[in-house]
């Protein structure tokens, strides 16, 4: 019954997605299983719950080779509840207060260079049609504006303002920004809008959307995007993501500040969008050292 509470206050009140709701759902079940046995299907009793029940809980999670980052978010997950039934008064304090998470090295973000997205998108990797003209501007848009897989996916036609040449963006914890557009990007999207209103035959419906009219799930557009980066070879990792760290590294390479890419990424924090000033400086030594006087 608290986990149920607790799942409708992350929904109705703070506005958090269903797939993270989702996701804390399953981090809590985990841990229910862990402490009560798989076979116990009676409620949890968080009361009883002590911060060495979540080490060893933690530590479990670990010896299964489990990344440090994915242990965090459970104790994110777990965290949040218990704050939560400390409101309600369900519980006098938070144990997990009291644990700390695995350390994590520093993962750089994938990113794709410029001239290779440059190539990309200019080449002939997509087809003349209704599903090729939108995916190349799929591509273009999360890589012009940053905007995440599922901002993209819920983008509608009235959130595209094309006098004003911006988006308004619903993004986590449904808050909105506004993110400004070039003229060739216009130039793309209003040629789509046309070619969808002729194969399609809908306006109100989500921006991008299938042949169907139908809206684009999550996996239809990581499989496009994965598809149309495998042109690129090197690149380690392939999703509408590394599109977004696409964006920011080439605003902070070209001068943009970096409160500014901070607005533009929908980031609540800056320490979440000074990681790609690392990559910057990466890119930076890498061009030093080409330097004839830096390899003696």
């Amino acid at each position: 019954m608290c986990i149920d509470s607790f799942l409708s206050y992350l929904r109705y009140e703070r506005g958090y997605s269903n797939h993270t709701t989702e996701a804390y759902h399953r981090d809590l079940l985990q841990f229910k299983a862990y402490i009560k046995g798989n076979a116990d299907d009676s409620p949890l009793d968080f009361r009883a719950i002590g911060p060495d029940q979540i080490r060893r809980w933690m530590m479990t999670l670990l010896d299964r080779k489990m990344k440090p980052s994915s242990v965090r978010r459970k104790l994110t997950a777990l965290r949040t509840c218990f704050r939560f039934l400390v409101k309600q008064e369900i519980v006098k304090k938070n144990p997990v207060q009291f644990v700390i998470g695995p350390k994590m090295g520093k993962k750089l973000p994938y990113f794709v260079k410029e001239k290779e997205l440059a190539q990309l998108l200019d080449g002939d990797e997509f087809e003349d049609d209704f599903e090729g003209m939108r995916n190349r501007l799929m591509l273009e848009l999360l890589y012009e504006t940053g905007i995440r897989r599922t901002e993209l996916i819920t983008l509608r036609q009235a959130d595209v303002d094309f006098n004003r040449m911006q988006l308004k963006v619903t993004g986590k914890r449904n808050k909105q920004r506004l993110i400004p557009f070039a003229e060739r990007l216009k130039e793309m999207m209003v040629e789509y809008v046309s070619v969808r209103k002729k194969m399609v035959g809908t306006e109100d419906a989500c921006f991008f959307v299938r042949k169907n009219g139908a809206p684009l799930s999550p996996s239809i557009v990581c499989r496009i995007v994965r598809q149309t980066l495998t042109a690129i070879p090197m690149l380690a990792k392939r999703s509408p993501h590394v599109l977004r760290h696409s964006f920011a590294t080439s605003m902070l390479n070209n001068g943009a500040e970096l409160n500014a890419v901070k607005e533009l990424l929908g980031h609540t924090s800056l320490a979440s969008t000074s990681i790609y000033t690392h990559v910057t400086f990466e890119e930076l030594k890498k061009v030093y050292h080409a330097h004839p006087r830096a390899k003696k």
